[in-house]
């Protein structure tokens, strides 16, 4: 929690103003920002100083996981976070990629579990890393990448967080989690969740013993609607102990996140946080 809230000091504190053409506001904008998580010691990095949904977050990340490329699917699992990407982006709604209502395009999830080859048929990035990693095999490769720049024009949005790097040290999983771009008083939020969760799922689905995760940030930013608040209200606040992430030890397969796994599946226990805050969402 400390190191998120240091963060967004520092955006406020010495951030650059940046014009940002696609959703035409400006940011404070700070390059390259590292975060750790103890998945190990189970310290859920959940921000304290806001009530945060986490529900949302991890419901997102296991869309990611079943390849979903319909907002639809994600708010049935239990999340709306691509409703204004797949419906309210202009430029996609006049996309030709664009198969209708609630569709995002190949963005995400669709480029970790079906990779397009140049020579027919697809690549199933995920199952790869899975069965290595239940076999004890670290290839150095272990890669689940969403960025294909090929691609970008048939999907909604391009990923941000866009590459997860798994390592097998013995016994032991690490994960590596590189972000290009992220809104730190929305985004930040999710996204330490979902690596947190991610490394913790795939070592008990594999086997293995979670370590420590990763993640590296490049261009990390505070919207011009948003300063206000963080600098005024957040920042203010003083932040509680960290939460712990409980997964329902049934889950033992990559079967199971794909077929029955609900939101139900998790619990967060000690959780103490602040009153909401309503950052403003950029399109």
């Amino acid at each position: 929690m400390q190191q998120y809230l240091e963060l967004c000091k520092r955006i406020i504190e010495q951030g650059e103003w940046v014009e940002n053409t696609r959703t035409g506001k400006k940011c404070l904008t700070v390059i390259n920002a590292d975060l750790t998580y103890n998945v190990a010691a189970n310290e859920f990095p959940l921000v304290t100083t806001r009530k945060s949904y986490w529900k949302a977050a991890i419901a997102e990340l296991i869309g990611y996981l079943r390849g979903y490329s319909s907002a639809k699917d994600f708010r049935e699992i239990g999340t709306k976070s691509w409703d204004a990407n797949a419906n309210e982006n202009k430029v996609w709604l006049h996309n030709p990629y664009r198969k209708g209502e609630d569709d995002m395009g190949r963005v995400y999830g669709v480029q970790g579990r079906s990779w397009q080859k140049p020579d027919g048929g697809t690549i199933d990035q995920l199952r790869k890393i899975v069965d290595d990693l239940s076999a004890g095999i670290d290839d150095r490769g272990e890669i689940l990448t969403f960025y294909n720049p090929g691609e970008f024009h048939m999907g909604c949005l391009r990923p941000c967080m866009h590459t997860h790097t798994f390592s097998l040290l013995g016994d032991t999983l690490f994960l590596t989690s590189n972000q290009r771009s992220c809104d730190v008083p929305l985004g930040q939020n999710f996204n330490q969740i979902q690596v947190f969760t991610f490394l913790s799922l795939m070592a008990q689905i594999t086997g293995k013993k979670p370590g420590m995760a990763y993640h590296k940030i490049v261009n990390a930013h505070i919207y011009e609607d948003q300063v206000e608040l963080m600098r005024d209200i957040q920042l203010k606040r003083t932040p509680y102990a960290s939460p712990q992430l409980n997964i329902n030890p049934d889950i033992k397969t990559l079967e199971d996140i794909e077929s029955w796994v609900t939101m139900d599946d998790f619990e967060v226990t000690g959780y103490q946080h602040h009153e909401p805050i309503a950052y403003p969402f950029s399109v």
